[in-house]
């Protein structure tokens, strides 16, 4: 067997890859924790809208028991009736109540929805904006590590060549 010559690498060059591998971990480690941070926001943004979504739907049953409740008024008032025009006073009075609790869960049901939506938006911009801004500030992190990477090689190697 030939003997292969012994080359042993030079304690600069051990030094800039360990630096390398640090810099390029602690770029990582600043990315990752930004991309959690942003996955955290969005979460936050969806238990929002989860439990508006409850207390809209809390909201429609409330509504609905006072439309049957309503209901089981008028047809109390109308078997206690005690002749036609009566009973067709409380209809009109029943429909005239009605369509007006009808149009004002209708206008509160409307700016809930709103109201949501504009959080939800809101929420999602701003988790976005800082995703981006951290994800850019990792990048740039990253790059000036790079660059100071490539420099400590050039040292490095001349330093070794010397």
């Amino acid at each position: 067997m030939s003997n292969m010559p012994s080359y042993e690498v030079p304690a600069e060059m051990r030094d800039f890859a360990e630096k390398s591998v640090d810099q390029a971990r602690k770029a990582f480690d600043s990315f990752i924790g930004a991309a959690r941070k942003t996955a955290e926001t969005v979460h936050g943004s969806s238990e929002t809208a989860r439990t508006s979504a409850q207390d809209m739907s809390a909201r429609g049953f409330e509504f609905a028991e006072q439309n049957v409740n309503a209901a089981f008024d008028l047809a109390q008032k109308l078997v206690r009736s005690r002749d036609v025009q009566e009973a067709m006073q409380h209809q009109a009075e029943f429909v005239r109540n009605q369509f007006a609790a009808i149009q004002a869960q209708a206008k509160e049901f409307g700016g809930l929805a709103q109201s949501v939506m504009q959080q939800s938006a809101e929420k999602a911009k701003t988790a976005m904006q800082q995703g981006a801004d951290q994800a850019r500030q990792a990048m740039e992190k990253g790059t000036e590590a790079a660059r100071q990477a490539g420099e400590d090689a050039q040292n490095a190697a001349r330093n070794a060549s010397n």
